[in-house]
């Protein structure tokens, strides 16, 4: 019995005494083990950063998301790859209002739905100021609902509005300003080129996207959406929101087969159209970025190999430098077990120190590029998923090259080994 309970101590002082052995010999050859090390220092801070970098831009996609809402669905037309209308142009495939009537009805996992439409960019004038390049858009009262930006002022769009296709509009407040409009602005009028319009409200500004913006100051006036007629055809496309993040693919699935039908689209023959929710860009980053990580490993893979190898090499000659050590230890009755223990925790122990500074550098390299102000990826940090699976790798590369130099140590023979010069 006693021996049971000895066996686990006498295992730990072996492994106490196997690190102690090996720091020493780590401190005792500085230069050679940082050298040694330096391949799995590479691929541990490399690996630790570009998680770190996909860490910080799924927080601040996800961040970004939020915003929004994670119900939001999108329509769009949509050209098939396949089908008749794979080379139909975009005056075919446009979305007419009228698809979209009774949507509701017929949907019931939908909470909401506006048609939307856009002219491209127009001048919008106040008095003798004016702002170019302005981004026209037509809603509906549900809009707001949908991307949650409420009017901060005034009053939304009424029903009579859209049906008697009046000349108001909501602006945002920087476009005010730039404008140099009063404060209360309400109603106030503005020509978007040369059609005089009425303000009614000021829409909450949006959100502003750290990714895809071009950098370029964008301004946005909505008018109602039968409004939007009166600078042409509009390009149309349609938002929704689900009732719940639960029935999110029923939406989409109804949504889908609504338009299928109100578009004509026969049994058989592919979508002309689109209908895709923030969820799934979260799935599709996801993806991207499972593969980007799969990628970076792979590249960082071959580092450790390298660092494996010259870790294997420095472990045979630090066993051809300690040959008449290792003769006199089993001289004086050490086991095969035991000399194949110290070598091996030993290059592990090697491994784990590399691993250990390639977590430090990893971790500065991460701070650089949080720092990097164009990037804006201040959420970039360092998993502990990440660094454990560090540790396992410069484990693994540890056991595995360490074996060879491990196994020659113990298989020595003590009489040759005393004898060697």
């Amino acid at each position: 019995m006693k021996a049971v309970f000895a066996l686990p101590l006498v295992f730990f002082r072996l492994f106490y005494q196997s690190i102690y052995l090996a720091l020493t010999q780590i401190w005792a050859n500085k230069t050679r083990s940082v050298l040694t090390t330096l391949g799995i220092v590479i691929g541990v801070a490399s690996v630790t950063a570009v998680i770190a970098a996909l860490t910080g831009l799924k927080a601040k996609i996800l961040t970004q998301v939020e915003t929004f809402g994670t119900n939001t669905i999108f329509m769009g037309p949509h050209v098939p790859e396949r089908g008749p209308m794979s080379h139909a142009n975009w005056w075919q495939l446009r979305f007419r209002p009228e698809q979209f009537d009774n949507v509701l009805q017929h949907c019931p996992s939908v909470a909401v739905l506006s048609r939307m439409g856009g002219v491209g960019r127009r001048t919008v004038r106040c008095g003798e100021q004016s702002v170019d390049n302005v981004e026209i858009q037509g809603i509906e009262p549900a809009y707001h609902q949908i991307e949650h930006r409420p009017v901060v002022l005034g009053r939304i769009f009424s029903l009579i509005d859209n049906e008697q296709v009046r000349q108001v509009c909501l602006i945002e407040p920087k476009l005010r300003d730039k404008l140099r409009m009063d404060q209360d602005c309400i109603g106030e009028t503005l020509r978007i080129g040369s059609t005089a319009f009425v303000v009614v409200g000021v829409i909450e500004a949006r959100p502003q996207m750290n990714f895809g913006d071009s950098g370029r100051e964008r301004y946005e006036v909505f008018i109602p959406f039968n409004t939007l007629k009166k600078f042409g055809e509009p390009f149309t496309w349609a938002m929704a929101s689900g009732k719940s993040a639960e029935t999110l693919e029923d939406a989409q699935a109804e949504l889908k087969f609504f338009l299928r039908r109100t578009r004509n689209v026969r049994p058989g023959q592919p979508d002309t159209f689109e209908v895709q929710s923030l969820q799934n860009v979260l799935n599709t980053f996801n993806k991207i970025a499972v593969i980007v990580t799969m990628v970076a490993g792979g590249i960082v893979g071959i580092s450790l190999l390298v660092g494996g190898v010259g870790i294997m090499n420095i472990m045979l000659v630090s066993v051809t430098e300690r040959t008449r050590e290792i003769g006199l230890r089993k001289a004086v009755g050490a086991r095969r077990s035991a000399i194949l223990t110290q070598f091996m925790i030993e290059s592990v122990t090697l491994c784990f120190f590399g691993g250990l500074v390639g977590i430090g550098l990893g971790q500065l390299l991460t701070m650089a590029i949080a720092n990097i102000p164009q990037v804006k990826l201040d959420l970039a940090h360092i998993p502990l998923w990440a660094i454990g699976i560090s540790f396992g790798f410069a484990g693994i590369v540890g056991i595995c090259f360490g074996m060879v130099p491990a196994i020659k140590a113990a298989r020595l023979d003590p009489i040759e080994a005393l004898r060697h010069e």
